[in-house]
């Protein structure tokens, strides 16, 4: 079986508010690619593809005006950026599965429902701050065909990136405000699946992290990434999640380094390739023989020698899907 995460940059600029895609050459949510090239190009990656399950991050928005069609959503939010499940209803069933109590505004601090409100001191003041997740993460209770359960949370993380900074001083007061609360939800995160992990429930833990081990020069103010806190490195190995290409980037700066997004940087004309995404298995899992895939036509041969593949996967997203191939 094959399951993948894929962020979909803006995938809400593709549809209308009755969920079809958009006709025309109109903008397509990615600057300087036309509406109707990059639908062509995420059919030619989709297929390619040929996942039986896709999270997809930033999934058309869920309101009362737009919906997300044929897909899996939980927690809806109202940043036009959804986390959606598109399955193979052959292959596996999953249905949408919150844990955890709901909160009022004061909050909790024990992996509460991720609609809610947690409450965690992020800046050791002994205040507790209370933290949401804009995008909350979807849960699922998956049943493959063969018969296989398992428990599967899709996530797409806060983002770091100083938005909106004026000055200097302000874009360094963002950035650390933002890491914090990044830093924070994957704590939440964390206390979620080791309730899983205290039940011995198979556990996949996907999608958009906008983080990883080594990402940028604020993690030294707090001593780890969020990506080793979801992962439980400090954990007893069968109690950390797995993902190959974290370990990679955990190896340090001067070891190889992979990628799973690549963002043009207009201020020095060139692309920032970054590992964001990621598919993380419980140690049960990592015996199904699992191999994963990030498709950057760039790091990966097969995929560049294909040159409409290659030109679908630049022009489709700022990210790459990363795949995981396993027997169940």
């Amino acid at each position: 079986m094959r399951i993948a995460t894929y962020n979909v940059e803006w995938f809400n600029a593709l549809f209308d508010d009755e969920g079809q895609l958009l006709e025309g050459e109109g903008p397509s949510g990615r600057h300087g690619v036309a509406r109707q090239a990059r639908i062509a190009a995420l059919g030619i990656v989709f297929s390619a593809l040929d996942a039986d399950a896709v999270l997809v991050v930033e999934a058309p928005d869920e309101n009362g005006r737009r919906s997300t069609v044929r897909a899996l959503i939980g927690f809806g939010n109202d940043t036009q950026q959804e986390i959606a499940l598109l399955c193979d209803p052959e292959r596996l069933r999953a249905r949408h599965d919150p844990q955890g109590a709901p909160t009022g505004r004061k909050g909790a601090p024990d992996a509460p429902r991720f609609d809610g409100v947690f409450r965690w001191d992020i800046d050791v003041d002994a205040a507790p701050d209370l933290i949401r997740f804009s995008k909350p993460p979807l849960e699922l209770a998956v049943e493959t065909a063969a018969g296989l359960r398992f428990r599967m949370i899709g996530v797409h993380a806060k983002s770091k990136a100083p938005h909106g900074a004026r000055s200097p001083d302000e874009a360094i007061r963002i950035s650390i405000q933002n890491r914090r609360k990044q830093l924070a939800q994957c704590i939440w995160l964390r206390q979620r699946i080791e309730t899983h992990l205290d039940a011995g429930e198979a556990l996949i833990v996907l999608g958009d992290f906008n983080d990883g081990p080594g990402l940028d020069e604020y993690e030294k103010l707090f001593g780890r990434s969020g990506v080793e806190i979801v992962l439980g490195q400090e954990a007893p190995p069968e109690r950390r999640l797995f993902d190959p290409h974290a370990r990679e980037a955990l190896q340090g700066l001067l070891a190889a380094q992979p990628a799973s997004a690549r963002f043009f940087i207009p201020a020095t004309g060139r692309y920032l390739s970054a590992l964001l995404d990621y598919v993380m298995i419980s140690a049960e899992l990592r015996a199904r023989g699992p191999r994963w895939r990030i498709w950057h036509p760039f790091d990966d041969p097969d995929l560049y020698r294909i040159p409409e593949l290659r030109e679908a996967l630049l022009t489709a997203s700022d990210h790459f899907p990363v795949s995981l191939d396993i027997a169940i």
